[in-house]
């Protein structure tokens, strides 16, 4: 239990000058479904700020340029981004948040195994974050080199000739 009787009261803006506003949204998400009781522990909020860092390393350079590839997207990129969108859609729709937070980390984990930072598949995962992670998606996004805000763009479309999907994420 949390309560300033306890001391053990955690003040959002501490987390926020900490991991960032992203970061304090997606652990909150993470955390658990939305109608069920959770403790509130922040002990795992590293993981949450780790996959951000991990987003951000993919599209730059060491020395924190901006770097993305004009290359075509692999058949295993695309296959990848692909099962998020379809796994997002699907969460969404079922208000099960904390599992599209769990996705968006399994895809960025295959994306940098793969070794992809194509424009295309970075952009279109930019997209998929940005409600989740609106601060970051923005930056990436007109690093991107677009003109408006990642809120008015169009949600990546499934595709579903890309290759089987019979796993599950």
């Amino acid at each position: 239990k949390m309560s300033k009787s306890k001391y053990n009261v955690q003040a959002p803006d501490n987390l926020v000058k900490d991991f960032g506003a992203d970061t304090l949204r997606l652990y909150e998400m993470f955390l658990g479904p939305l109608e069920q009781f959770k403790p509130w522990d922040t002990k795992g909020i590293n993981g949450v700020h780790n996959f951000l860092r991990k987003f951000w390393r993919l599209v730059h350079d060491g020395e924190n340029n901006f770097l993305v590839s004009e290359d075509k997207p692999s058949k295993e990129n695309y296959k990848t981004l692909h099962k998020t969108i379809k796994k997002v859609e699907e969460e969404i729709e079922r208000y099960s948040f904390n599992t599209v937070v769990s996705t968006f980390m399994i895809c960025i984990n295959e994306l940098t195994e793969q070794k992809c930072n194509s424009r295309e598949v970075i952009a279109d995962f930019t997209v998929l974050l940005s409600s989740y992670a609106p601060h970051i998606a923005e930056e990436v996004w007109q690093k991107l080199g677009n003109k408006n805000s990642v809120t008015t763009a169009n949600f990546p479309e499934f595709n579903k000739s890309i290759g089987p999907f019979t796993e599950r994420l």
